[in-house]
């Protein structure tokens, strides 16, 4: 019974948000129709706006990758990785979440698939993906799309909340996994 109660919220929650909006902005005598125009024209000037940023961040990312940049970062950490107690194979992920969440992805199912999903591997590379954010896609979407062009302390502060992330993930996946 529960769980049929929760399928039906979970079937009409949108609809009915959707309807409380339209009726709500009719009561309070809102063109609706108009400002949903207005605002789906604004979404697509900001959207329009911030694909150079977004086409710049995927050519580096694709760069560093291609050139062996990845690799030669990974060789030359695996001694300092191994003496922490840090699998090498991660450190992959860990240089690519906070650049691009689908690349992550990619990266983080290939551990899983390659040491499988009960290994520390996988489970290390599930909690990472799940600890750490997209820092520089977060701060070309939002930062670009309102003009911010200073953003130095933001980045610096979002990568060391990145290596935080990522080392606590390491932390709890040595204490809960051994």
């Amino acid at each position: 019974m529960l769980e049929y109660l929760l399928a039906q919220i979970s079937k009409w929650a949108i609809p009915a948000l959707f309807f409380f909006f339209l009726l709500t902005g009719m009561l309070r005598r809102v063109p609706v129709y108009e400002a949903f125009v207005r605002g789906a024209a604004e979404g697509f000037q900001t959207a329009v706006k911030i694909i150079p940023y977004m086409i710049a961040m995927f050519v580096a990312i694709k760069v560093f990758r291609v050139s062996g940049g990845m690799d030669l970062v990974s060789g030359f950490l695996a001694p300092l990785l191994n003496f922490f107690g840090i699998p090498a194979e991660v450190l992959p992920l860990a240089m690519m979440r906070p650049l691009s969440g689908s690349s992550a992805l990619g990266i983080a199912t290939e551990l899983i698939k390659t040491y499988g999903p009960d290994s520390f591997i996988g489970r290390l590379a599930s909690v990472m993906q799940g600890s750490t954010d997209t820092t520089f896609f977060i701060i070309t979407i939002y930062f670009g799309s309102v003009g911010i062009r200073h953003y130095r302390h933001a980045l610096a502060l979002g990568l060391f909340a990145d290596l935080v992330s990522f080392m606590s993930s390491v932390y709890i996946c040595h204490r809960l996994f051994g």
